[in-house]
């Protein structure tokens, strides 16, 4: 019988890579959500019953073990950029971690792989990497030989970034950003994906390991490189870190005031975290340790950010057109 894998948070951007590579090396997958009916976009990534979406709470003891009934490995991608409410950062990134650790290793689980994040750190001015820490610690507590994957900014066609950027550019002549210089080392999903299923196989060694792409750029150049494949041109404009600390104060003002109508386009702990560079460390486990090679930014970004071009995907026929002579 194949081995069966629960994945939590795994129809998000990067579990449900790691679900469709798991799937196609034979697992059976548990992808445990918040909203199974908002997840049926797993299942075609196997067989009919192979991969299947369940109800899980990372906030419940009970919830949590009964999706975990059975499997042979866990792979936790649960996240939140979330600072308020039930799902804030303590009880996601820190508490929910560590009760799928501990639970792991009451029943008894194989393997745990957890995705966290470069910047990872408990002395962190970012409580958003104070709790990512936490949760670490808490998972090597429980599950010593847990595989520990931190990426640096994540991207790929459903990213959050490149996106998010790429559609400002459709409404202003100006891109503002917060941190021009700050460093990323920019990771394709699917190489995120290929590592935590390595893991998940028992490939990799346990541990922490640091995954950034071949290059690192400032983000400025990070705006400029996705100008050139959308092929607009937009005015770049850095705020500093001050201005941007009291516009992101406002901003969380309003949304107290909207009952969290108005959410914020960036907040304080955000600006924190754009003060620190995003790159792997030296010294650190990376690719290099998993025989992985790192898919470069240009290599993927005109497959999916082509839809923001003034013609979108009529705008290499009009390039076409131009060279076109008559006779």
């Amino acid at each position: 019988m194949s081995k069966l894998v629960t994945i939590y948070g795994g129809s998000g951007f990067v579990g449900r890579y790691i679900a469709r590579r798991l799937a196609k090396a034979g697992w059976r997958v548990r992808v445990a959500v918040r909203r199974p009916n908002e997840a049926m976009h797993v299942k075609p990534y196997g067989v009919v019953g192979q991969v299947e979406p369940v109800f899980c709470n990372i906030r419940d003891d009970a919830s949590v073990r009964a999706v975990m009934n059975g499997a042979d490995a866990v792979v936790n991608c649960v996240g939140t950029f979330d600072r308020k409410g039930r799902n804030n950062f303590d009880a996601v990134q820190h508490q929910g971690a560590a009760r799928i650790a501990r639970i792991a290793a009451e029943e008894g689980v194989a393997r745990m792989v957890h995705i966290s994040a470069i910047g990872a750190d408990p002395d962190s001015a970012s409580v958003y990497a104070q709790t990512k820490a936490k949760g670490e610690r808490a998972i090597l507590q429980a599950m010593p030989d847990a595989v520990i994957l931190r990426p640096s900014v994540i991207f790929g066609p459903e990213d959050a970034f490149f996106n998010r950027f790429a559609g400002m550019t459709r409404f202003s002549p100006v891109l503002p950003v917060v941190g021009a210089e700050t460093r990323f080392q920019p990771v394709y999903v699917d190489d995120v994906a290929h590592a935590a299923a390595m893991a998940v196989e028992g490939k990799a060694s346990p541990g922490i390991y640091e995954l950034g792409g071949p290059d690192v750029n400032t983000f400025r150049a990070l705006m400029e490189e996705m100008l050139g494949v959308i092929r607009r041109r937009r005015l770049i404009v850095n705020i500093p870190f001050r201005v941007a600390a009291i516009m992101a104060g406002a901003m969380e003002v309003g949304e107290t005031l909207s009952l969290g109508l108005v959410p914020p386009q960036i907040t304080r702990d955000q600006v924190r975290s754009l003060r620190v560079d995003n790159v792997v460390s030296e010294g650190a486990r990376g690719f290099a340790d998993l025989g992985i090679k790192p898919t470069a930014t240009e290599a993927v970004l005109p497959d999916y950010l082509w839809r923001f071009r003034p013609a979108g995907q009529y705008d290499a026929i009009k390039e076409s057109a131009k060279n076109l002579r008559p006779h």
